[in-house]
């Protein structure tokens, strides 16, 4: 059972590319404060100059053309603004869709109104309607200080700058060059819903944590289980920063609070959620701990407090 920490940091990679911790045990785990960041296409959107004007762009991305979606026909500034609108709750449900960026075919030049095929520059006026241009992504960002690329592997473009990241064929997606031999492997680390909020990951604007374990979640969503004092992960449950700190605290608690002589001598079995070794230990109230790593972050297993004691020592103790 874990503890409610007072302090515990984090942080994550830059989809474009993934900076994440190694191994949980080997090496040690990150605060989470130093966990990777990832950011994907086109980075995340912050400050006033990030947002398009008149013509130029929207709130998403500084350009100079709309696009014409291929699934319904319709006008959008972006593939963001599409699926804002096409895939919302103010949209019948059965006409909901995302739209397959990979098949536009057609862009509107937000300078003289022209439409045209996917290109760079505008048939019609010359103007550059994206300073980045991916013909593979039919993407265009003027704001080239992300330094955006585009990954084969992963089908989209990152930002952060090739030079910096690298591709694992087994996670199937960009991670930090500093993570390259010291992540943990997930096979399709981020082609999955974030366990919070249940956005897809892959494609997601939003900044991205690698935690210790290897999975994957929005940064923002582990900060709100931080304010929660929620501090394993919700995949796997193992811890998602170094606790040892707060081990020290359980353990002077329990030194404090001996059990009532009817529990004296009571064995449990336990899981350690972060090595996976069950061990047999005396049953306390407050935690159990395990034999092997140390680790607070238990689960009972057998051996449970007969039927007459409280219902709220068994919560305690799950």
């Amino acid at each position: 059972m874990l503890g409610n920490p007072q302090n515990a940091p984090h942080r994550p990679p830059s989809l474009g590319g993934v900076k994440k911790s190694g191994s949980f045990h080997n090496p040690p785990p990150l605060p989470i404060s130093l966990l990777p960041v990832v950011r994907m296409e086109g980075g995340v959107v912050r400050g006033a100059d990030s947002v398009g004007s008149g013509n130029y762009g929207c709130v998403h991305y500084k350009r100079g053309c709309k696009i014409r979606a291929p699934c319904c026909d319709r006008v959008f500034d972006c593939r963001h603004c599409h699926n804002e609108t096409m895939d919302s709750l103010e949209t019948e449900a059965r006409f909901r869709h995302d739209i397959p960026r990979h098949e536009v075919s057609q862009v509107i030049c937000s300078s003289c109104g022209t439409e045209q095929d996917v290109q760079q520059y505008c048939i019609n006026c010359g103007i550059c309607m994206g300073k980045y241009f991916c013909n593979k992504c039919k993407f265009y960002d003027d704001d080239i200080s992300k330094n955006q690329y585009h990954c084969d592997e992963c089908g989209i473009c990152r930002s952060g700058g090739k030079d910096n990241f690298f591709h694992c064929s087994t996670c199937g997606c960009c991670y930090s060059i500093q993570m390259k031999d010291a992540h943990r492997c997930v096979e399709r680390a981020m082609h999955h819903n974030c366990p919070v909020c249940f956005e897809f990951l892959f494609d997601t604007t939003k900044d991205i944590t690698v935690l210790p374990c290897g999975h994957t979640i929005h940064l923002d969503c582990l900060k709100e289980m931080k304010q929660h004092f929620r501090f394993s992960c919700p995949v796997c449950s193992k811890s998602v920063c170094d606790l040892s700190n707060v081990w020290r605290k359980l353990d002077e608690e329990i030194a404090k609070t001996p059990m009532p002589e009817a529990y004296k001598n009571k064995m449990v079995w336990i899981l350690c959620n972060d090595c996976g070794n069950q061990s047999h230990v005396q049953f306390h109230v407050i935690a159990h701990k395990c034999v092997n790593c140390l680790s607070y972050n238990t689960r009972q297993t057998m051996g449970a407090p007969p039927a007459s004691c409280s219902s709220g020592v068994s919560e305690m103790v799950r």
